[in-house]
């Protein structure tokens, strides 16, 4: 009798747990924008302490999504770290949009060449771009979320297309 009523009171709270255990609120991503960046000669620092330093400078390029477009600013650089097969990103640099504003960018990601959970190869590149607009402009609405971008690769571009979302 007991072990039937332990069963009972199981099978309606097993349910309950795996209801619990779901997320409520899943974030969704917005699309924000599309940077084509153009790139100079990449250059090494060398074997440090923390890994290979290499510094790719970032010479300009452009910029376009729903809500603004410009173009990304020349002297920027992606600062890269690696050890083994990853690689710490972090590129910092200025784009300025249609309209005259300026807007500082950092972004910090990774790149992996490693394995996946079944231990198959696996390539893994994502990034996320903190901006910095004016708190009086158009575009003070960047200052307040999270970004995620990934690359999109096109052999006929010299240089990264990133693809930005905010996650809502």
């Amino acid at each position: 009798m007991m072990r039937k009523m332990l069963l009972s009171v199981l099978m309606l709270i097993c349910p309950l747990l795996m209801i619990a255990q779901q997320p409520q609120d899943t974030p969704q991503l917005e699309f924000v924008m599309q940077l084509k960046v153009t790139l100079g000669e990449t250059y090494s620092v060398g074997e440090t302490p923390q890994g290979r330093r290499t510094v790719i400078p970032i010479t300009g390029g452009t910029f376009e999504g729903p809500r603004l477009r410009g173009e990304i600013l020349n002297g920027g650089a992606d600062y890269q770290l690696a050890n083994g097969d990853r690689t710490q990103l972090e590129a910092i640099y200025s784009i300025r949009t249609h309209d005259g504003t300026y807007i500082h960018v950092r972004n910090r990601g990774i790149i992996s060449n490693g394995k996946d959970e079944q231990g198959k190869p696996s390539f893994y590149f994502k990034a996320a771009p903190q901006f910095e607009a004016p708190e009086d402009g158009p575009y003070a609405w960047l200052n307040n979320a999270i970004y995620v971008c990934q690359p999109e690769f096109s052999p006929s571009f010299k240089g990264v297309i990133l693809n930005v979302w905010k996650v809502i």
